[in-house]
């Protein structure tokens, strides 16, 4: 994992060393003196983590996180709070400034690594929904991104799962004014709980005598339902060793005992706050984009989604050097198929063939239907020639297995021709990358079809 991290302190000793530890860990770092130049820092450049001192001339941590959290560009940038202030109050205060995270100096290299590590992987799901949302509002249709804005203060559903009585009960107390708990101390029976009930946040409390509480953590992030439900674990002082292997197995945040009922709340209501922020982009994305920007044949999105959201992946890869591709492909003669087994055999070439596409790109590759039989597939962070293994794999797989008419029962062997590029030095727009490819296309076409060439 790769990211750009910016290390605030007034002290340069402190810095250098941050500095050290991250890259060794290949982590880009960029550093700053105080909150004026760390603030102008975020603003003009793409930074995915702040680590920023509290005791600093001018203006200090607090009100640097108070000023990201603030601004609408910044905001999604996390922030954990590298002091030496060790008081309850102090974490406290950070964690309602907005920090994520709150570590005290001297910093254990672990502890760093882990913490970093983890707020990361919870970025990138966050960016990519945000990059999609944003999307969705450059087309007019965001309104449903603002609905339940408001949700911020409302009550909150969280689990509570704890094998001891005495501490259940102190926990939900601490937790009553923000949030309704369900108190549970069969870590199995919890799993169900979790997977069937609308919570908000899990609360482990570490505290079985014969029950590993990481394997109930491994569980909730293996399911689909919960894949993506905050975990807090709340662990014994010094067993760092568990709270690392927690963050790593996916655990959103932990806790030390004795727990500070004021921390414990506002750790709580960071991840809530989280969740629901993050369930709103995809109830947008759901709602919305699948409405406006889906072709409704094949279930793919279409050129207008597409025409967006390209604009947005290559300025991103423009602005971090990463790589980008692109793969144009076409159905071989399928005018033909229209031709001589009608319209409704076309469609279900089509709806084939878009399927076949879903199966053989990856996650985070955009499949969309171009117009007519011409698809396009966008890769990012993809080199030319990861980019050709996939067209490849695609080009085997179409010709491979016959078609099925489901119209009239006859099976037909397609073929199709693909056309890539990637972003190099000279392509400086979106319509530059997708004309490359449509020119590597066209020489497919000539050449023969069925085949793969790549934009020299």
């Amino acid at each position: 994992m790769t990211a750009r991290i910016l290390v605030v302190d007034d002290i340069p000793a402190n810095v250098k060393l941050l500095e050290a530890r991250l890259v060794a860990e290949y982590f880009d770092v960029l550093t700053a003196g105080d909150g004026y130049q760390a603030l102008a820092i975020c603003e003009r450049n793409q930074v995915d983590l702040v680590l920023l001192d509290i005791m600093m001339p001018g203006m200090d941590g607090f009100e640097v996180c108070e000023r990201l959290k603030a601004n609408p560009k910044t905001s999604h940038i996390p922030v954990v709070m590298v002091t030496a202030l060790d008081q309850p109050t102090d974490r406290v205060r950070g964690l309602k400034a907005g920090a994520d995270d709150f570590l005290t100096k001297p910093v254990n290299d672990l502890q760093l690594i882990s913490r970093v590590k983890s707020l990361l992987r919870l970025k990138t799901l966050s960016d990519e929904l945000r990059i999609r949302a944003e999307t969705a509002q450059t087309m007019g249709i965001d309104e449903l991104l603002r609905s339940g804005e408001g949700r911020g203060d409302e009550s909150g559903q969280v689990l509570l799962v704890d094998g001891r009585a005495n501490s259940q009960e102190r926990i939900i107390k601490a937790l009553k004014p923000v949030a309704d708990v369900s108190a549970i101390s069969d870590p199995q029976a919890a799993l169900f709980e979790a997977s069937e009930n609308p919570f908000e946040l899990v609360i482990v409390n570490a505290n079985f005598e014969d029950y590993d509480p990481l394997r109930l953590c491994s569980q909730l992030r293996s399911l689909e339902r919960t894949r993506f439900l905050p975990i807090l674990i709340i662990t014994e002082q010094g067993d760092d060793d568990m709270a690392i292997r927690a963050l790593e197995l996916g655990v959103n945040d932990y806790i030390v005992r004795p727990v500070d009922p004021n921390e414990l709340v506002a750790r709580s209501l960071t991840q809530m706050r989280r969740k629901r922020y993050n369930d709103r982009l995809r109830a947008s994305l759901k709602q919305t984009i699948e409405l406006a920007v889906t072709d409704p044949l094949t279930g793919l999105s279409n050129r207008r989604y597409l025409d967006n959201h390209l604009s947005t992946l290559f300025n991103r890869s423009m602005a971090r050097g990463r790589p980008l591709s692109v793969l144009i492909t076409d159905i071989d003669r399928f005018k033909q198929v229209n031709d001589t087994y009608g319209h409704d055999a076309g469609d279900d070439v089509l709806r084939e063939f878009a399927s076949r596409i879903r199966s053989t790109v990856r996650g985070a590759d955009l499949a969309c239907r171009y117009g007519g039989e011409e698809f396009v597939v966008i890769m990012p962070d993809t080199s030319p020639e990861v980019a050709a293994a996939v067209a490849e794999r695609l080009r085997s797989a179409v010709e491979t297995v016959p078609f099925l008419l489901k119209s009239s029962g006859q099976e037909l062997s397609v073929t199709a021709s693909f056309g890539i590029s990637s972003r190099i030095s000279s392509i400086i727009t979106p319509g530059q990358l997708m004309k490359q490819a449509d020119l590597a296309l066209y020489e497919a076409k000539t050449g023969g079809r069925n085949r793969v060439v790549a934009a020299a």
